[in-house]
């Protein structure tokens, strides 16, 4: 029988919330629960209970990490969602079991999944519900709620007028959506108009109202400038993407859409990494075997896009928003079980390695929804807990040293493939 209490020990702790590193730290833990946070000397369990210690000796103690934005039936080999939705449900429902293990074993213990085809996601869920497999804490969204022939709309769901967008939320909150992802623009759909809205305002503020009146939150792609003005009418709780583009595909950064986005709280998403895996995926094959004409127009275009990305990504920082970091893996090129890239790409952008920390941790809990569950470390939440070789504030790129990761109080078996 196990002990009833754990307490873990490590040369710092980094709580998630952006305050002091905490030296010579302890962290309690009662099952699934944080009973104590503080040093060696003023962390014990009661009098005569039973004890497990584990001291991590130089290695540093932070929340378990949390992806914003995954799309857990991604392969991450470049095919397009269009293909991708070719596939058998069965077929993704285990390669989302694959993804989702793989994201847990590199320090990530809650995801949300931004949509998914049909009802694939909600099936792993039962799987992980059963014991059947390992899975970081899952916020699923089920379908995507998109226009005909709009980003996503080969998942599942496509809605016009707000009596169906209405009827779509309370068909997602039966099968068990813990929020709503919407596509307020196009996207990579092939059928889909990338720079223009989907929904009208109309629609939208229908989907966020149902949503709301169900106690879950809204998310919404938005790939352009009037796709963000539309979601931020609608009353929408996140942005992804927040891509500050015109119709025409001008790069265009607009002031007062992030000042709006400041001053009524919500948060954004930028997915900054998925473009920096492709570029670097060109790089390395320029270097190899050399590039196509067609791969050298592309790696031209998608760096000056990534470094406007980047120069809006930190404007909007400096109006005030509050960026979480979501990786949008498995999409496109970049697979799951490398979050740390997205992280890694916010300080690119200029956060402070804290900054970005705070932004996996207990701002993405924030915006999810579960700040009151996770995303720091302190008495009475859920013990989600990774620890890593070396100090992530002076070097962000040690998150990628797992030594240990717990989910619920339970340290995680990272060699179990079966």
């Amino acid at each position: 029988m196990g002990s009833d209490f754990k307490i873990l020990k490590a040369a710092r702790l980094i709580d998630g919330s952006g305050g002091p590193v905490q030296e010579r730290a302890a962290i309690l833990l009662e099952g699934d629960t944080i009973r104590q946070v503080g040093t060696e000397e003023t962390v014990a369990a009661p009098e005569g209970a039973s004890v497990e210690e584990v001291d991590y000796g130089d290695k540093t103690i932070l929340p378990g990490l949390i992806d914003s934005h995954v799309h857990l039936i991604g392969i991450g080999d470049g095919r397009a969602g269009d293909e991708l939705t070719t596939l058998d449900d069965e077929i993704l429902t285990l390669q989302a079991a694959r993804n989702a293990r793989a994201h847990l074993y590199s320090g990530v213990t809650t995801v949300r999944d931004c949509g998914a085809k049909n009802r694939t996601t909600f099936l792993l869920r039962n799987a992980v519900e059963m014991g059947i497999t390992p899975a970081p804490r899952l916020l699923l969204a089920g379908r995507p709620m998109a226009i005909v022939g709009g980003h996503l709309s080969y998942f599942g769901i496509q809605a016009t007028g707000p009596d169906e967008c209405r009827a779509g939320v309370r068909q997602l909150v039966k099968e068990g959506a813990d929020f709503i992802k919407i596509t307020a623009t196009g996207g990579s759909t092939r059928t889909s108009h990338a720079l223009r809205p989907s929904f009208n305002v109309d629609e939208l503020s229908a989907i966020c109202d149902e949503a709301h009146k169900f106690g879950i939150h809204a998310a919404a792609h938005c790939a352009s400038s009037q796709g963000m003005i539309n979601a931020l009418e609608a009353g929408i709780d996140t942005i992804i993407h927040g891509i500050h583009k015109e119709a025409d595909g001008t790069s265009t950064y607009r002031p007062e859409i992030s000042s709006r986005i400041a001053r009524t709280g919500v948060f954004l998403n930028a997915t900054l990494a998925g473009a920096r895996v492709r570029i670097e995926m060109l790089e390395d094959k320029m270097e190899s075997d050399g590039l196509t004409n067609q791969e050298d127009v592309q790696l031209d275009y998608m760096m000056a896009e990534y470094e406007t990305r980047l120069e809006h990504f930190l404007r909007m920082r400096e109006a005030g928003v509050v960026m979480v970091a979501g990786s949008d893996s498995a999409w496109g090129n970049y697979p799951m079980g490398d979050h740390q890239t997205e992280i890694e790409t916010h300080v690119i952008g200029g956060m402070a390695p804290m900054e970005a920390i705070v932004a996996t941790t207990m701002d993405a809990a924030r915006s999810c929804w579960i700040d009151d569950r996770v995303g720091t470390l302190e008495e009475g939440k859920l013990a989600d807990i990774l620890v890593v070789d070396g100090n992530p504030v002076d070097r962000i790129e040690d998150l990628r040293n797992i030594a240990d990761v717990y989910q619920s109080g339970e340290a995680v078996n990272r060699g179990d493939f079966v």
